[in-house]
Formats: C-alpha cells, sequence, structure tokens
C-alpha cells in the first residue's frame, strides 16, 4: 500500500519539527549535563532550577499580552519569545533535574513540565498545519469557481476540525497549571527543609 503524497507531508513539514524540537530538548540536556559531570562541575547543575523558572516566568508575557492583561510587545514577537524561553528554561530544568532525583516532587515537576513543552509544541504545529490546510483548500475551491453556499457547506467539516485543534489550549493550560503547582512546591520544600535547590 502507497503512503498519500499529503501524509509524507505532514509528517516532513509538521511533525518532524515537533520532534526535532523534543528531541533537540533532550539532546541538548544530556550534552550539558554529561559535560558538567565530565569537568567535575556538577555543582553549578543544582543551581540552574533557578535560572530555568525564571526563563519560563518570563515567556509568560505572551499569555499576558494575549488575554490584555499588558498593552505592550507585539504578540508575534513575544509568541516566538514565549516558545524560545520556555524551551531554554526546561533545558536548564531539565539539567538541574538530571543532577539529583532523589524525591517524588521534583520527579514529578520534570513529567508536567516535559508533558507542558510537548503539548506546547503540538498545539503551535497542529493549529498551524490545520489554519494552512483549511486556508489552502478555501483557495482552491474558490479558484474552481464554487459558490460562497457551496464552499461553506463544502469546508463545513474541516472548519469544524479546525476550531477543535483550537482547543489544544483547553489541554495546555491544565498541564502548565500542574507544572506550575508542582514546581512551587519543590521549591517550597527546599526552602522549608533546607539544602540546595
Amino acid at each position: 500500500m502507497t503512503r498519500p503524497a499529503h501524509a509524507a507531508h505532514i509528517v516532513g513539514r509538521e511533525i518532524a519539527p515537533h520532534l526535532l524540537a523534543f528531541v533537540g530538548l533532550i539532546a541538548l540536556t544530556l550534552l550539558f549535563d554529561g559535560a558538567l559531570h565530565v569537568l567535575g562541575l556538577r555543582w553549578i547543575g543544582r543551581w540552574l532550577g533557578i535560572p530555568g523558572v525564571l526563563l519560563i516566568v518570563a515567556s509568560f508575557l505572551y499569555s499576558a499580552r494575549k488575554r490584555k492583561l499588558i498593552a505592550w510587545g507585539r504578540p508575534g514577537a513575544l509568541l516566538r519569545a514565549h516558545e524560545a524561553m520556555s524551551w531554554a528554561g526546561s533545558a536548564l530544568i531539565l539539567v538541574h533535574a538530571g543532577v539529583h532525583f532523589n524525591a517524588a516532587l521534583p520527579w514529578l515537576a520534570v513529567v508536567a513540565m516535559l508533558a507542558n513543552v510537548g503539548s506546547g509544541l503540538t498545539g503551535k504545529y497542529l493549529l498551524a498545519d490545520a489554519r494552512a490546510r483549511l486556508e489552502h483548500t478555501r483557495a482552491a475551491l474558490l479558484a474552481s469557481g464554487l459558490s460562497p453556499e457551496a464552499l461553506d457547506e463544502q469546508l463545513s467539516w474541516d472548519t469544524a476540525a479546525v476550531d477543535i485543534v483550537k482547543q489544544w489550549r483547553t489541554v495546555h493550560f491544565p498541564i502548565t497549571a500542574a507544572f506550575v503547582v508542582l514546581s512551587l512546591a519543590h521549591i517550597f520544600a527546599v526552602l522549608l527543609f533546607g539544602g540546595q535547590p
């Protein structure tokens, strides 16, 4: 059975960047953590959680702008900054976590963070792909001379699918909330019981 051409397009343009970004995050973490161990600088990893969390907190400027809590900044630039800071912050937190996993709470926070990164990347690529496909199909049908009524009827399922994909945030936000709660619990536990972060 031959794979349809659009399947190759989806894998090449939509799924591959998502997987490469996620694998790149893990690979960078392993390389950086390994370098710290080889160089005898393992102690640095213990402190990387702090700048990692600060980067992730700063990335929420995009969410604040989108919800009109702040009025400054261009949404597109803030979205790119959100993605970059979340990715970099996650890498720092993973290096921090890789140095000393000695309790369940840090493990849970890291799992929630990875799920959050994964859901963010998935939502980004799924939504971009769904919108692009809908616009491409709409343009092709308009060019073929289809009436506006027939166009709406023809695209009703595709439009509904795009509307469903737009709801990915209903998954992303609870995962983000879980990560925030678990991270705060970890920070509180470190402060309460002492020791290094």
